[in-house]
């Protein structure tokens, strides 16, 4: 893949205008657009058909939950929609990750969308994680989880930075790891607990790398993309 086809921007905005404006500034820098539930609860399936009718790829990121039936007519929705990923929770458990791993419908491109399983929060920490009611370290879970979704058949998780080097060495080359949390040099953490740079979480053996304010709440967006595209190249 190309440096751009990598960086994932989350576009995380309410206002149908403020995300479609953001998708065109950045149209070519970024591989892939990240609508989550702000974007989709406040503009609905239809912000994701206008996205991607502006040629871009979209990853509908609605982290889904739920009983398996439930679970796997949600993500085959997404998938309808054109989105060229979407997640759901690994700890929903085998049962539901199997559910949703079934789940391959093309687009007219013959593309199937990428179901991924998310393993733990960047925003938690070991002490967060052991409160909801998780043994083991944000590491050991992480890799657990990772495993639960592959043995399932998802062929991608979304993890921490500081998780992917455990987990791309207990799932082999194959598996897709998307990771959240990414900052560049200099950048406030925000709400993320576990961040690291774009170029160092590439290196742990990220497939892709989603990056959100640093780039949307720039002044100007399209420069501060490509700036982070060159330290990856």
């Amino acid at each position: 893949m190309q440096a751009t086809d990598r960086l994932i921007v989350a576009i995380d905005r309410s206002s149908r205008d403020d995300i479609l404006r953001l998708a065109d500034a950045l149209h070519g820098v970024a591989g892939v657009f990240k609508l989550g539930l702000q974007a989709f609860v406040a503009n609905g399936p239809s912000i994701v058909r206008e996205v991607i009718a502006r040629g871009a790829k979209v990853f509908l990121d609605l982290k889904v939950h739920d009983i398996p039936n439930t679970a796997r007519h949600a993500v085959a929705e997404a998938a309808s929609l054109g989105a060229a990923m979407v997640t759901v929770h690994a700890s929903g458990g085998p049962t539901m990750l199997r559910a949703c791993a079934v789940v391959s419908t093309g687009d007219s491109t013959g593309d199937s969308t990428l179901v991924l399983g998310v393993t733990v929060l960047t925003s938690l920490n070991d002490s967060e994680l052991q409160r909801i009611g998780f043994a083991g370290t944000l590491r050991e879970t992480g890799v657990r989880l990772a495993r639960l979704a592959q043995d399932a058949g998802l062929r991608g998780v979304v993890a921490s930075s500081h998780e992917v080097a455990a987990i791309r060495e207990a799932c082999g080359s194959e598996m897709c790891i998307v990771v959240p949390g990414i900052r560049p040099e200099g950048s406030e953490a925000g709400d993320q607990r576990r961040t690291m740079t774009p170029a160092a979480a590439l290196a742990a053996g990220a497939d892709y790398i989603v990056v959100g304010r640093p780039i949307t709440g720039a002044s100007d967006p399209r420069s501060a993309a490509l700036a982070l595209v060159d330290t990856l190249r």
